[in-house]
């Protein structure tokens, strides 16, 4: 096993970076008087709709080849929109129109982070100075069993929720990772009930990038080649869904895709560590997840690891979303990352609770060393997941009521609600 380099949205990407279509939000219930909407003012027929694929597994070639897609569970569609058709469309979304929102499709990112040289020193220091202070605790100032570290057994994550000694398995639960795809033939998921499906267009599920094997081994991994444990809801049925590429980057339509599929399929959970540096909430991704859990799906994103690297440093799309559970990373000390993003200015963009993201050990890709450990939210994010999956089975929860099991669930942290929201998650 190596601590591999971790894969951050790269310097040169904007929060405004877009593909140049648009995403289309129908209010409740009004998604063909939308479409006629479309039709009639902009002259858009014939949109791929992902309810007529096997499993609402929408060919994303579709979107390319045609004028865009709409996604019915949703209630979203992804169209293509000269500028005269656009200014028409807009007219159109009046407070009693079909429409509710109109905004560009954006490009979003596997978030993963390094640790700043500043961070690294200061965990060493802590780590030292607990070593120097552990037998005697009120010296040293905080509790030393507040910190904990990956063993034979299990990874610290696993030890920090309590996930070890849990003995729910995730039995019968559907557990959606849409990221890059999976390592299909990594040996730790032989047997295991998997489910995938690419919406990436010339893209196939395997993961050339790690991102996504990472996350779905924290998830609903098991344990690695000599025992030791790292995966959360190791009896759950995985549904792979690939909506970012090889090279870690995807926009909206690739996403849409992939939650409307995971909903239609009934997942009960849907993990995304993915996001981009806009503060600002998407009216598609709010409404999005506001319908997942009408749905009874509740979808858990990454915060963000742009804290100290892009202004204001707060909670980046779509986990800023009031109806989307936005996850923080804390370190083995349970204290937080300093690249996890803070809540934000605008209403319900808020980091809503905290799982380990610092040094998480997982699996990848085989051709990648099979193990490695990651930092960053998008390494929190499936700590949340695969415990929310815990509480489903053993609970019957599901949507908002699972949303507020959890955070009801979470440990307080000396911390600020900003960085950590409820707090540190704790396994049923």
């Amino acid at each position: 096993m190596s601590e591999q380099p971790s894969f951050p949205i790269p310097e040169n990407a904007r929060a405004d970076e877009t593909t140049g279509r648009y995403i289309i939000t129908f209010r409740e219930d009004a998604v063909t008087e939308g479409l006629d909407i479309l039709s009639d003012r902009a002259g858009i027929r014939g949109l791929a709709n992902a309810a007529d694929f096997p499993e609402s597994a929408l060919d994303l070639s579709q979107l390319e080849a045609t004028e865009g897609a709409v996604f019915p569970t949703l209630g979203v569609a992804v169209v293509s929109l000269e500028e005269g058709a656009l200014s028409n469309i807009m007219t159109s979304a009046a407070e009693d129109s079909a429409i509710l929102a109109i905004e560009p499709e954006r490009i979003f990112y596997a978030i993963d982070d390094g640790l700043s040289a500043e961070y690294l020193e200061g965990y060493r220091d802590a780590v030292n100075h607990l070593y120097k202070k552990g037998t005697n605790p009120e010296a040293a100032g905080f509790d030393p069993q507040k910190c904990f570290a990956d063993d034979i057994a299990s990874t610290w994550g696993l030890k920090a929720t309590k996930a070890i000694d849990s003995q729910l398995t995730g039995k019968g639960m559907k557990v959606a990772v849409l990221d890059t795809g999976m390592d299909l033939l990594h040996p730790d998921f032989a047997g295991r009930s998997i489910v995938s499906q690419s919406f990436v267009p010339g893209e196939e599920v395997q993961d050339g990038h790690s991102h996504g094997t990472h996350c779905i081994g924290t998830a609903c991994g098991f344990k690695d080649i000599n025992g030791r444990r790292y995966g959360i809801a190791y009896e759950s049925t995985i549904y792979v869904g690939k909506v970012l590429s090889n090279a870690g980057s995807g926009s909206s339509g690739w996403i849409l895709a992939g939650m409307e599929w995971a909903i239609a399929n009934g997942c009960q959970v849907i993990s995304m560590s993915l996001g981009n540096t806009d503060p600002k909430p998407s009216p598609a991704y709010e409404t999005v997840g506001r319908r997942a859990l009408q749905n009874r799906c509740l979808i858990v994103a990454a915060a963000g690891n742009h804290r100290k690297t892009a202004a204001p440093g707060t909670v980046g799309q779509p986990a800023n979303s009031p109806s989307i559970m936005a996850v923080a990373a804390l370190d083995s000390c349970l204290q937080v990352a300093d690249f996890s993003c803070k809540s934000g200015g605008y209403p319900g963009a808020k980091v809503d609770i905290a799982a380990p993201g610092v040094k998480v050990y997982s699996s990848v890709p085989m051709n990648k060393g099979r193990y490695a450990a990651f930092n960053g939210t998008s390494m929190a994010t499936p700590h949340i997941a695969g415990l929310a999956a815990l509480y489903a089975q053993s609970t019957g929860k599901r949507g908002s009521q699972l949303w507020q099991l959890l955070t009801s669930h979470a440990m307080a942290l000396p911390l600020p609600n900003n960085r950590v929201g409820s707090g540190l998650l704790q396994a049923p």
